[in-house]
């Protein structure tokens, strides 16, 4: 399959189309002075993306015996500890394909003790980390590691770790005698899809990584072309001149792929107030409000641009498009200055907690049987609270759900509601993840959000091996420390905490349907 787009209506100018034909040439050549001198030293060191559908057949032989020496061994589940870039591209591969992957890329600790396979004898974790200093995925590992010793089992027999050479986690890794493939380090994470990182699932799941990698290299000769598909794409993106564009992957061949696009274009476009934000959308008839393109992956009456590709060709053409698309923006792609900023938040509170044993804490504005609201709003029931919130000035609604995805996805339906009922665009992540994605956005993006904060008491915590703090805390530090980097931006926020997860949520789609 060759990758086709199509548009509804002309929405090009072409001297958009001009400006990429002019420079296509020049990314495909690396030059890294393309998004100006401040980004230059940057890209010069993170350009590596663009050669991996060829680079990364020198994985292959590895990867064949790594999926060799699990399936001798009878491994019957695939874990993945990672964020960001370390599991959105696996785990499209793995629905795409049809194979079983656990994805942990929270640290809600219902979630974490619901993907531990009952079988730990059968089951191999592969840990990915590009800095190797991940607080999530140093977490995980650190718990499996435990889970394994305590089981009788030799971690090295069942852990897989991916990362840059050189990284804290590659070093201390191979001193344990695990496995270690290491990723090519001038890529960074949300450009990673068909390097190590994306490839050592895939394998291991038995998926032929080579028909990845065919495809996309059979594309990227094609993508500096005049007049590309990456290069028309780029060009729509951004002439619409709406930040919010909608993305839809219902009934195409590539479920899931819009999450990856999501963290691609957010966190590469998302900053000095510029950027677009991905709407993931349930379905091309789900409710989007507010002015935007939608994007779709297979054909659709009501998508203003319908692009259709296999996922290896997907792979390389967003990342090209994201690139582009960065040039016209006058952005870096490369840094993500802002999601560093919550990191760092959240280190000052876990500190505070080792420290006094506890969190910050506020008084709510309103308490009911199953949650508490914590807002600026006086209103004395639930539906005076949203209803405030909801007739904030903003230019779009972003919930973030701190919770167990996977058995609190009810709360999902939130996203299409806030969109029907206040009229403009609405988003949904599940915290922590998003903070690796959308997260960059929210705060170097358009200032111009409003946040919704959904956190919740989990039904058991989880010790963190090594830490004086627990998956909770972790979870909790995280929110708060996100909150703390919205509210410093004068953005509106309001922080919803579920007492009981299920009646909670039923009680909040409740009020926001009789809005």
């Amino acid at each position: 399959m060759s990758a086709q787009v199509s548009f509804k209506s002309a929405i090009t100018s072409s001297e958009s189309l001009a400006r990429l034909a002019e420079i296509a040439p020049r990314l495909s050549a690396k030059d890294s002075t393309l998004w100006g001198e401040q980004a230059a030293p940057e890209a010069a060191i993170r350009l590596g993306w663009i050669d991996l559908p060829h680079s990364s057949r020198a994985l292959l032989p590895e990867l064949d015996r790594l999926s060799a020496w699990i399936r001798s061994r009878g491994i019957d589940d695939v874990v993945l500890c990672g964020m960001g870039g370390s599991s959105l591209a696996p785990e499209v591969i793995a629905k795409t394909y049809s194979k079983r992957l656990t994805v942990l890329d929270s640290t809600d600790p219902d979630q974490i003790l619901a993907g531990v396979p009952e079988n730990l004898a059968t089951t191999i974790v592969v840990v990915g980390s590009k800095s190797g200093s991940t607080v999530e995925t140093a977490s995980q590992k650190a718990l499996f590691t435990k889970l394994f010793i305590d089981a009788g089992l030799a971690p090295r027999d069942h852990l897989v770790i991916v990362t840059d050479p050189g990284s804290p986690l590659d070093i201390s890794a191979r001193a344990d005698g695990l496995t270690v493939v290491n990723a090519d380090p001038n890529v960074g994470g949300r450009y990673s899809a068909l390097s190590a990182f994306g490839l050592v699932p895939a394998a291991l799941i038995g998926v032929d990584t080579s028909v990845l990698l065919d495809d996309a290299a059979a594309i990227l000769e094609k993508l500096h072309l005049n007049n590309s598909v990456a290069i028309q794409i780029a060009a729509a993106l951004f002439d619409a001149g709406e930040q919010c564009v909608a993305f839809s992957d219902g009934s195409s061949n590539v479920p899931g792929l819009s999450d990856w696009i999501e963290q691609l274009v957010a966190e590469s476009t998302g900053k000095s107030q510029k950027g677009r934000l991905p709407v993931v959308v349930e379905s091309e008839n789900s409710a989007v409000a507010g002015p935007g393109l939608m994007v779709a992956f297979a054909a659709s009456d009501r998508a203003n641009l319908v692009v259709e590709a296999t996922l290896g060709e997907h792979f390389i053409l967003w990342e090209y498009v994201t690139a582009l698309l960065s040039f016209l923006l006058e952005v870096d792609p490369f840094n993500q200055p802002n999601v560093t900023e919550a990191k760092d938040r959240t280190n000052a509170l876990l500190a505070l907690w080792e420290k006094d044993g506890t969190l910050p804490s506020t008084v709510p504005s309103l308490v009911t049987e199953t949650l508490e609201i914590y807002s600026h709003s006086g209103a004395q029931s639930l539906a005076g609270q949203l209803s405030d919130f909801l007739e904030v000035k903003a230019h779009y609604f972003a919930t973030m759900a701190y919770l167990h995805r996977g058995a609190n996805d009810a709360i999902t339906e939130i996203r299409s509601l806030i969109a029907a009922k206040s009229g403009r665009a609405s988003t949904f992540g599940w915290g922590p993840r998003f903070l690796h994605s959308t997260g960059q956005f929210h705060k170097g993006g358009q200032l111009n959000g409003a946040f919704i904060q959904i956190t919740g008491e989990n039904l058991s915590d989880l010790a963190i091996p090594g830490r004086e703090f627990t998956f909770h805390t972790l979870l909790m530090a995280q929110a708060l420390g996100d909150g703390e980097a919205l509210a410093s931006r004068s953005l509106p926020l309001l922080r919803i905490h579920l007492k009981d997860r299920t009646a909670g949520i039923a009680e909040l789609l409740g009020a926001l349907r009789t809005l």
